[in-house]
């Protein structure tokens, strides 16, 4: 539906939560939500969540939280599949702005 890697698309939306999807592959800006949790989701391929004390690898199937105020860095090797979980207050890339940063007036809803 989409070839755009780090630009998360909107599925749904419950409960003031939004129900993301995103391709990503490279690395995104090193950054964190100081009011949010993340949660990521891994569909297809393999992310990597670089924290500044350690690395986590997600396969699929496998779920990791993103702790409010922690910051990180999702990186893929090769275009990774990801479903995100998040409040609608989350900014993309929370306290950092970036040629990266989605502005949360240009995310995109897509029907499935």
């Amino acid at each position: 539906m989409f070839d755009e890697h780090w630009t998360p698309k909107i599925l749904a939306e419950a409960n003031g939560q939004l129900i993301k999807i995103a391709k990503g592959e490279g690395e995104i800006v090193w950054h964190s939500h100081a009011r949010e949790d993340e949660v990521f989701l891994v569909v297809k391929g393999k992310l990597t969540i670089r924290f500044r004390d350690r690395d986590v690898e997600l396969h699929p199937g496998e779920l990791l939280v993103v702790p409010k105020g922690v910051e990180h860095a999702p990186t893929a090797e090769e275009e990774t599949h990801i479903l995100l979980i998040e409040p609608r207050s989350t900014a993309h890339t929370g306290n950092v702005e970036s040629d990266q940063t989605v502005p949360y007036e240009d995310r995109e809803w897509v029907n499935c």
